[in-house]
């Protein structure tokens, strides 16, 4: 058996999160088409008879903007020590710059054995693909590369089984059912989460962090959740809630829906909008909402 740490790393919004989740198998970490997304440092298992390998997911990429951010690039950073391979997730139908080029450097640069997922490739041209690899091959990127497309699974056992390759010989780091080190409440603060980046537009879904305060199981099988969704300001909060309160009756509609299918249980959801200024800049407030250097690796 092969067994081993994987650091999935790439600029925001390549898709690193979705392709962990087609991997592993299961939804482990939140999706959607802004950067950002991603906060955490989220493990992601995949476990077959003959391989375990354990996806580090990360934040994507980007230029720091405020306290939150530069600890996530930092918490990214952190992410490729101590690992046994860096699987490096680059968005092919964004093409290829020279900033990718140089990113991809950095990391090939590491005594770290590093394969490279070129993703999306079902939304793209197939004539373009070629053209990339000899661009990537030019600037140095002597590296396996995989194009592949997550959503209609395209050569992922391919590259499964060339992270595989990489990982040392060894024990399971992780029992058999195990397929996240995130527990079910982070999940559900997840969830929430993710509606909110899907509905909401520009800044607002940035600046909002989610607080469970409740999250029980009920004799009857229904689980209580209470959560708080703080954003930065009284003009956010306006419109999180919405006219007569609609827009946030929607998000937590869809999110219940999400939570339900997670926890395979009936959910009882009741949420607040609460407003805590400029919270992304203060660490006091970003260790309260669950951000910290130790809440990273």
């Amino acid at each position: 058996m092969r067994s081993g740490f994987v650091a999935v790393i790439g600029k925001a919004n390549a898709g690193k999160s979705t392709l962990i989740n087609v991997l592993v198998g299961e939804k482990v970490a939140i999706v959607s088409p802004k950067p950002q997304t991603t906060r955490d440092r989220i493990l992601g298992v995949l476990t077959r008879e003959d391989r375990q390998i354990a996806f580090v997911d990360t934040p994507g990429i980007y230029r720091a903007r405020n306290a939150l951010t530069d600890l996530m690039m930092r918490t990214t950073e952190n992410s490729v020590k101590d690992v046994d391979a860096i699987l490096y997730v680059h968005d092919g139908h964004a093409g290829v710059s020279p900033e990718d080029i140089a990113i991809m450097q950095k990391y090939a640069a590491l005594n770290v054995p590093m394969i490279v997922a070129y993703t999306k490739i079902d939304i793209m041209p197939a004539e373009k693909i070629p053209a990339d690899m000899k661009t990537l091959f030019e600037g140095g990127i002597e590296r396996d590369i995989f194009p592949v497309s997550a959503r209609k699974g395209k050569n992922l056992r391919r590259l499964e089984d060339a992270i595989c390759a990489l990982l040392p010989e060894g024990e399971k780091l992780f029992e058999q059912d195990i397929v996240s080190d995130r527990s079910e409440k982070f999940m559900i603060a997840e969830l929430m989460r993710e509606k909110i980046l899907l509905k909401y537009e520009k800044e607002i879904p940035h600046g909002v962090a989610i607080v469970v305060n409740t999250f029980r199981k009920q004799e009857n099988g229904v689980y209580e959740i209470n959560l708080d969704i703080v954003c930065e300001k009284s003009n956010h909060k306006a419109i999180l809630i919405g006219k007569q309160g609609k827009a946030l009756k929607e998000v937590a509609s869809f999110a219940r829906q999400d939570m339900e299918k997670f926890l395979g249980a009936k959910v009882f959801l009741t949420t607040y909008v609460k407003v805590r200024e400029d919270w992304r800049e203060r660490e006091g407030a970003m260790r309260e909402f669950g951000y910290s250097k130790e809440s990273g690796v």
